[in-house]
């Protein structure tokens, strides 16, 4: 018998679009949760639309982008123009029979359509409702649209990124869309705690750009116990612990190590790489004992740390020329077989297709796809050895739960399903449906 998932009779309603919002909801549907992606064909997320993301072979289209399969995984969805009375009264009859509602709009979008919290309220007493606006829904510019990389930016990770004396490097990948999702889960599983203990339901108000300020302690501690702004002359290049001859005050990354850094491996290639870090002489000696002792180690001033910091650069070329003779899995198992810190770099090939660790946990999963075909979606990081977490049901194609939803938990009958698709409230009159639109009319 399968096991119970924990969220598991719990109804989410989500309007939300790109990462952040969805990411969120996501992990609800991991959980369990019945969650209901709301969408209009004529206003798409934009990941629907991005054809970067569309597999090799797969015919290009709205319901074949990969971002967004995997971003929605778990989901069913509902096209329903909300903008129409018509299509408006129907939302509030799904609202009314939910749980959460979930959204990640500028503040005063859902204000706009008659969806704001005093509304939902009516519809629903108990209801919880997460925004996830990127400045929140109060302070004086809350109604002030971002996007992931602004809201990071704003937040202060952009400026702390990069080499010391270049332009800030950002982080290669919209890291607030994700940590949002994840602090939008949280704080919706929170507020159902809350609920179940009190009854009461809530408005759950989170700013992404804030959440990214939780990430910079270490910058805010410096400039309240320091006295100092945050700066980057004080960081490593590369992946070194703390830049030679700087201040150890400088170092905002905790206990400064050396060798701590990325290494050319056999191949030479873009991805031939591994990360090579000793966290104590003794871990030097054994690093130094796998190379064969080679004479450059044999230096009395590299045996202890301050002098490994001050002599980085001789010991990055003395390393790299041992490890360009290795393939990188072949240096990690020697180096952790010796009591050596050393991990492969890996791409995001590595890690889907070689990566035996992952595959053993159970990282990722295959499911079916109507346009995609057999597709591989992100599982949960964790266990639950009781309730697990899983992904069991592909994203929803743009309305492709449309006469389920409608007829099946709001009551409508077939004929007013006809007329909403022929009115415009269903599906815009102007534009082609899918097949599996026509099916459901049919």
């Amino acid at each position: 018998m399968p096991l119970p998932r924990p969220l598991k009779g719990i109804r989410v309603v989500d309007f939300t679009w790109v990462r952040a919002g969805p990411w969120a909801a996501r992990w609800l549907a991991t959980f369990g949760a019945e969650v209901i992606k709301v969408e209009w064909p004529e206003n798409l997320d934009i990941l629907r639309l991005n054809r970067f993301t569309v597999p090799p072979g797969v015919e290009p289209g709205p319901n074949s982008t990969g971002q967004f399969a995997d971003t929605n995984a778990n989901k069913l969805g509902i096209s329903v123009n909300v903008r129409t009375p018509k299509g408006l009264e129907l939302v509030q009859r799904l609202i009314s029979v939910s749980d959460i509602v979930i959204e990640n709009f500028s503040s005063r979008i859902m204000e706009r359509w008659g969806l704001g919290y005093p509304e939902l309220q009516k519809l629903r007493p108990d209801i919880i409702y997460v925004s996830m606006a990127g400045f929140g829904h109060t302070g004086q510019h809350h109604w002030h649209g971002t996007m992931g990389p602004a809201a990071q930016a704003l937040s202060g990770l952009t400026f702390l990124s990069g080499l010391p004396g270049k332009p800030p490097a950002g982080w290669g990948w919209s890291y607030l869309d994700d940590t949002g999702g994840m602090y939008g889960a949280m704080c919706a599983l929170t507020a159902l705690r809350h609920r179940s203990a009190t009854g009461q339901g809530q408005h759950v108000d989170l700013s992404q750009m804030i959440t990214g300020i939780t990430l910079v302690g270490p910058a805010f501690l410096d400039r309240t116990v320091n006295g100092r702004e945050s700066r980057r002359e004080g960081y490593p290049p590369g992946n070194r612990t703390v830049w030679p001859g700087a201040p150890a005050v400088n170092n905002y990354r905790g206990p400064t190590v050396a060798p701590h850094n990325a290494y050319r491996t056999r191949g030479g290639g873009y991805n031939d790489w591994c990360v090579i870090a000793c966290f104590s002489d003794q871990e030097w000696q054994s690093l130094v004992q796998l190379m064969g002792n080679p004479a450059w180690t044999i230096d009395s001033g590299l045996s202890t740390l301050p002098g490994r910091i001050q002599r980085q650069d001789e010991i990055d070329q003395g390393i790299e020329e041992w490890t360009l003779t290795l393939e990188k899995y072949e240096l990690t198992q020697k180096c952790q077989g010796a009591g050596v810190r050393a991990i492969a770099v890996q791409s995001s090939q590595d890690r889907v297709e070689h990566d035996p660790q992952l595959k053993e946990r159970g990282m990722y999963s295959e499911l079916e796809h109507p346009m995609l075909g057999t597709w591989k979606f992100q599982n949960a990081p964790f266990k639950l050895s009781k309730s697990p977490a899983e992904v069991y049901r592909p994203p929803p194609m743009i309305g492709e739960h449309n006469k389920e939803i409608m007829e099946e938990l709001l009551g409508i009958s077939h004929q007013e399903l006809q007329q909403g698709y022929e009115d415009g409230t269903l599906w815009p009159p102007e534009m082609p449906q899918f097949p599996y639109i026509e099916e459901a009319r049919r």
